[in-house]
């Protein structure tokens, strides 16, 4: 039993150090890739985007930003205009994070990104 508890912390500790150090950043940007994609975003402006994203923010900016951004019960799935995605955006509630995310989504869309 000691062994098993001296493991699993050994195992959350090397996790919790890859992350702080960046060394987990290429696993994080392609999970963020993949939310943004699976959103409806084209490949190349969400790998574009998850790149800024991850260099700017947290981990848990980028969950709440998960989060938030997700389907309610009774909202659309996909194909939803402007006034549900502001909507999402304030369920957020992290000017930070929205503000990465749009500036994002505009740099990526013109090529600056």
């Amino acid at each position: 039993m000691k062994k098993l508890l001296i493991g699993l912390l050994l195992i959350v500790g090397l996790g919790a150090g890859a992350l702080f150090s960046g060394l987990a950043n290429p696993l994080v940007e392609w999970q963020v890739k993949g939310a943004l994609v699976e959103s409806g975003i084209g490949e190349k402006r969400a790998a574009c985007m998850a790149e800024r994203m991850v260099d700017r923010l947290t981990i848990g900016q980028l969950w709440k930003l998960r989060q938030g951004m997700a389907a309610q019960e009774g909202e659309p799935e996909e194909g939803y205009g402007l006034g549900e995605l502001v909507k999402r955006l304030r369920r957020v509630n992290d000017g930070e994070a929205v503000a990465v995310l749009t500036t994002s989504a505009g740099l990526c869309a013109i090529g600056l990104g």
